[in-house]
């Protein structure tokens, strides 16, 4: 009976650690254009971990959106992560997110860079 229980204690364990294991989430983005919503296609979409103290893991991923605009990715950690969208003809973006569910969707509204100024003429 002791190996049994032994045997019931190690499953009970290996549970509890798989239970334990790191949470990952689905993202889905939407990229479009703030001016009239229409899809931004073949924006990059560039993530980094960011790490208490604010600062940004080197390694990141990158992702390009599709002709409607959409991007996703599977298995992101739960966390703090920095979202940087780069499309031509649209200003940067950036934000940090809170990645606490298991699933998150993002709309992300791109700007048209503004005018310049120069003392020069």
């Amino acid at each position: 009976m002791t190996h049994l229980r032994r045997i019931v204690v190690f499953v009970a364990l290996m549970m509890a650690t798989g239970l334990a294991e790191h949470k990952s989430a689905t993202l889905q983005f939407m990229v479009v254009k703030d001016e009239n919503g229409k899809p931004v296609r073949n924006a990059e979409i560039v993530l980094h971990a960011v790490d208490k103290h604010g600062k940004q893991h080197s390694e990141g991923l990158e992702l390009k959106t599709h002709e409607d605009g959409k991007a996703q990715i599977g298995g992101i950690p739960f966390g703090k992560l920095r979202v940087q969208v780069i499309a031509r003809g649209f200003r940067t973006f950036g934000e940090d997110y809170d990645i606490n569910q298991p699933s998150h969707e993002i709309t992300i509204k791109l700007q048209k860079p503004q005018n310049q100024t120069t003392i020069y003429k």
